[in-house]
């Protein structure tokens, strides 16, 4: 691909940024990875945005990292694209039977025709065509977000609050077995016949609740609206970086000492460092499948960072990666990230599959990027709504972390306080 690459200054961020939304909206594919001015992320931009389709992969759980394996090896520029949950099916021979409304395919990625990538105060427009007319016609946009009227519409739960606090004793209870130690168990949340404008949506919610790895990926007629806080990888040069969360506990910025006091909860609460503890502990453990021995590291354990609508317990564990390891056998090694299963993970991955009442797809994957270079940085998919405008059903998912201190009634609003920002937006 012979791109033409021209950086821009640009006046107003906030306005150039929503520009960019709005004239993105009008491709089949596109992929908005946006930071939202965290800077503890280490972020390579503020927003980037891949547009159009040169050319893309889609594949199932079976055969799906060799096909992208080849798909890549064909492919040297960016590539921007999602893992779904559901390729454990390949990495551990398990199989999901549960209802999807959505239907995003286990794998996809695609080859842009136009990369830009924003920062305060210049844009750089890489393009195969005119990267001058790509500019003009983002600065020709509206700056402003047509809001959705009239949205208000019925949310279901596909568990009820009962069933939700019987299967989490039920959980407890395989824990108590010794079938595993701590595992991820989540419950769905939708609505029927709903037509919504996902730009807006994505845009409402991340006002309401911006988070550093959030997401606009479109993919024909489904969409994948996310605010995620969490980073699954990422690879600068040799280096590999993970940073799982555990542990929740919700902001009160009404009263001050409420809010420390909720902070602090974090890091004296038994069940939270446990649920942390184990999750570092199998990041660890996957990383050390693709890097030099005695090079992975824990570089922060128990960081509690605060969010819009909670504060997080967020550890970040690096290692140096082992030489001519392949980007793909790194996701393979590591993938599903520990964060969204438990341990150990594929027995707790076939309790998801028992206990859970809805295929994951997305949910629980990943979206991101490869650059020309070969670096990647790949966020957890969570806080998200995901919208099929063919079929007009969306979807989310919301839960925790189980482990043997884990009360029930406790997990139970813990699952709601995660889905309140969705919630709202749809209000």
């Amino acid at each position: 691909m012979n791109t033409n690459s021209i950086t821009f200054s640009i006046s107003n961020f906030t306005e150039f940024r929503i520009k960019m939304l709005n004239w993105a909206n009008r491709f089949n594919i596109f992929c908005l990875l946006d930071n939202q001015h965290y800077n503890f992320s280490a972020p390579a931009f503020e927003c980037l945005l891949a547009a159009g389709c040169r050319r893309n992969i889609s594949a199932q759980a079976g055969n799906a990292f060799e096909t992208l394996r080849a798909f890549t090896a064909q492919n040297k520029g960016w590539l921007f694209g999602h893992f779904g949950y559901d390729l454990k099916n390949e990495t551990e021979q398990l199989e999901s039977k549960h209802f999807d409304g959505i239907g995003f395919d286990d794998l996809h990625f695609f080859e842009p025709e136009i990369v830009v990538q924003l920062s305060e105060n210049k844009v750089m427009i890489s393009s195969e065509g005119n990267a001058q007319q790509v500019f003009n016609e983002i600065e020709n946009q509206q700056s402003y977000i047509h809001e959705n009227k009239n949205l208000h519409t019925a949310i279901d739960s596909r568990i009820n609050k009962e069933t939700y606090i019987d299967i989490i004793e039920q959980l407890r209870r395989h824990i108590l077995r010794g079938d595993c130690y701590e595992i991820n168990f989540c419950q769905e949340f939708y609505a029927e016949a709903i037509s919504l404008d996902a730009v807006a949506l994505y845009h409402k919610l991340t006002t309401l609740s911006p988070n550093p790895f959030a997401a606009l990926y479109k993919v024909n007629d489904r969409y994948c609206i996310c605010a995620s806080p969490e980073r699954y990888l990422k690879k600068e040069g040799s280096r590999i970086i993970s940073q799982p969360i555990k542990g929740t506990s919700k902001r009160n910025l009404q009263d001050e000492k409420a809010d420390a006091a909720n902070k602090n909860y974090l890091t004296s609460n038994q069940k939270e460092k446990s649920e942390n503890v184990m999750v570092v502990d199998l990041v660890r453990n996957d990383l050390s499948k693709v890097c030099k021995e005695g090079t992975v590291k824990v570089d922060e354990l128990f960081g509690v960072y605060s969010f819009p609508q909670v504060h997080q317990m967020i550890s970040t564990i690096s290692g140096e990666l082992k030489e001519e390891v392949h980007w793909i056998d790194i996701i393979k090694a590591t993938f599903p990230m520990g964060s969204m299963t438990g341990a150990p993970k594929k027995r707790v991955m076939e309790l998801i599959e028992q206990y859970e009442q809805t295929k994951r797809g997305l949910f629980a994957g990943s979206i991101g990027y490869i650059n020309p270079q070969g670096d990647f940085d790949f966020n957890v998919v969570i806080r998200s709504i995901f919208y099929n405008a063919g079929t007009k059903y969306l979807s989310f998912q919301a839960g925790g972390g189980i482990t043997f201190y884990s009360e029930p009634e406790k997990e139970y609003e813990e699952s709601l306080l995660k889905a309140a920002a969705m919630m709202k937006v749809l209000e």
